[in-house]
């Protein structure tokens, strides 16, 4: 019996000794981190959010197989921000208080990510906005807790500038613009970077945002016909863009002027259709040829994957939330902590090198510093020959971060002239 007991026991220590070692080689956590997503599943910039959505799916599949954030298994929680701010406001109140989001993200307006901002910098955790080209949201809107992962308006025009004030210079200009704080910031730094502040004779109207529809851009369009531009700025954005451009080519304009969008995207091309694109010239801080055209290789998995996942091609959207999540995650584990004053702290200054070149996270405004590029787009005939008809855009500029942001000393005195703190 003794034997007996004594082998039992020595088989039992094996055993439990076993145990130990397979646990000690298993990730300890199984537990789960809530990243929030706020963005417009429905309304004028539905398009853009659908990409936001797809591309952070995909991020999220491949973080979690591949462990998760710090061993954490991240789970998306979302809401439809309908590109309004007042229910962007209630969306992030309710995704941190209710849903326990540790990061919010989001966008394709930059009402609404100036907005979501606001409630994140009030309950102390991250945002980072995936489509918003307002300066205010880095400029004077800027806080502590916002970053943002695309460019502005001012980094977009200064990719277009180059080529406007070469072929355009000395021209009449005429703008039709949204009537929110990307269209505002947006016009005016078009026009500071051409040469064409003066209203008297690059004169303007306003459209609606949100809601505005077919009569008011045949409105706006029709003045502009009127006035006889040389070039026509439409600062219109996702499914705005895409009617007023179909409008202002069923009116014949296209033939007589130069049809501008300062930002462009390929979902905003492809709702406008290759016939009616034609020629267009806009800017973007992404396209999925950026990889092929200067040798990404990140950047040409990411479009690979893409396109096997969704049957397409990512747009900057998609691109924008992809990255953000890569970001979050990559700060997260430098931190060695989900605290938002750490997380902060790992991201200002931090260079990064995804889907193109690099791009830092510049320390006192939070703005992703990078290349950006202006296109023009395609004859349709070209589009067409494309496996998925998606092929929209020529490179015709790229112009360096460095080159195209906004000087610590003029974000400086933006802010001081606005009645905020010179300092985030």
């Amino acid at each position: 019996m003794r034997m007996g007991q004594t082998l039992r026991r020595w088989v039992l220590g094996l055993f439990v000794a076993g145990v130990a070692m397979l646990s000690s080689q298993v990730p300890a956590s199984a537990g789960t981190v809530t990243v929030g997503l706020n963005y417009p599943k429905t309304g004028p910039y539905s398009v853009q959010g659908l990409d936001q959505w797809r591309a952070a799916e995909m991020a999220v599949e491949e973080i979690n197989g591949a462990g998760g954030i710090m061993g954490e298994q991240v789970k998306i929680a979302w809401r439809d921000s309908m590109s309004k701010p007042d229910v962007s406001t209630a969306n992030v109140t309710e995704l941190i208080d209710k849903d326990g989001a540790k990061m919010i993200f989001g966008g394709s307006s930059s009402g609404v990510a100036i907005a979501a901002g606001k409630v994140c910098n009030a309950k102390n955790v991250p945002f980072f906005g995936t489509l918003t080209y307002s300066t205010d949201t880095t400029g004077t809107a800027g806080l502590k807790t916002t970053f943002r992962e695309c460019y502005d308006a001012w980094m977009g025009a200064n990719a277009i500038g180059d080529y406007l004030k070469k072929h355009f210079a000395g021209k009449k200009y005429f703008y039709i613009t949204a009537d929110y704080t990307w269209g505002w910031t947006t016009e005016a730094s078009v026009r500071k970077l051409t040469g064409t502040t003066d209203t008297s004779v690059h004169k303007m109207t306003k459209t609606p945002f949100p809601g505005a529809t077919d009569e008011d851009f045949k409105k706006a369009l029709s003045l502009a016909k009127l006035v006889k531009p040389d070039v026509l700025v439409l600062v219109l954005f996702g499914k705005d863009m895409s009617t007023a451009v179909r409008i202002a080519t069923a009116m014949g304009m296209k033939g007589s002027m130069q049809i501008v969008v300062p930002n462009l995207t390929l979902g905003m091309a492809e709702g406008a259709g290759p016939k009616v694109m034609e020629g267009v010239v806009g800017a973007l801080p992404w396209t999925w040829r950026v990889p092929y055209k200067y040798n990404y290789p990140r950047g040409k998995q990411f479009v690979e994957a893409f396109s096997a996942k969704y049957g397409r091609y990512p747009s900057t959207s998609g691109a924008s939330a992809y990255t953000i999540l890569y970001e979050y995650k990559s700060a997260v584990e430098r931190a060695k902590s989900f605290d938002t004053a750490a997380v902060i702290k790992a991201l200002e200054g931090h260079e990064y090198t995804l889907l193109k070149d690099k791009q830092v996270w510049r320390a006192f405004d939070h703005q992703s510093v990078q290349t950006v590029y202006a296109v023009r787009c395609k004859p349709q005939a070209e589009v067409m020959k494309d496996k998925f008809k998606l092929d929209y855009f020529d490179i015709i500029n790229a112009v360096p971060g460095d080159q195209a942001a906004i000087s610590h000393a003029a974000w400086q005195a933006e802010r001081r002239a606005a009645g905020v703190p010179d300092h985030l």
